[in-house]
């Protein structure tokens, strides 16, 4: 079972402020090409730098799949799909772990919305997560802006 830390939320709030204005992309491979000796620190900064490139990219959806032991990241447009360097198995578990514990979930498929807080703004997301024996998805879909 998950031990429920309220400031998660906070934190990834924090984190987003934090690179709000940077490059993205390019931040989001160093990111994942260097990790860190904190697991947490690394999966709070991957996901705020996905969320904040999925924005961006006035994109509709952001995931995170693990299937076996390859894990792939996409951001998903209405027609087309940008891959982004997925982060290394551990930090790819504590995203996972991190979101289940900000929203509760604690069965194996679940969803519900977040609310982000972004400077003066705030956006609310879908999230869906999904565990099967071989497999584990976290999906965060955004609004249509505009």
């Amino acid at each position: 079972m998950e031990i429920h830390d309220p400031n998660l939320h906070l934190k990834l709030m924090e984190m987003c402020d934090c690179y709000l204005g940077t490059d993205y992309a390019a931040t989001i491979q160093k990111v994942a090409d260097a990790p860190s000796a904190d697991i947490q620190e690394d999966a709070l900064r991957y996901l705020a730098l996905a969320l904040l490139l999925t924005l961006t990219e006035e994109a509709r959806q952001l995931s995170l799949k693990r299937k076996n032991d390859k894990i792939t990241v996409t951001i998903k447009h209405e027609a087309e799909k940008i891959a982004l360097r997925p982060p290394a198995r551990a930090v790819f578990n504590k995203i996972i772990s991190i979101m289940r514990a900000i929203l509760h979930l604690e069965e194996d498929k679940g969803g519900m919305p977040l609310t982000l807080g972004l400077k003066n703004d705030q956006i609310e997301v879908q999230v869906k997560v999904e565990r099967t024996a071989d497999k584990e998805t976290l999906k965060v879909k955004f609004p249509e802006l505009g």
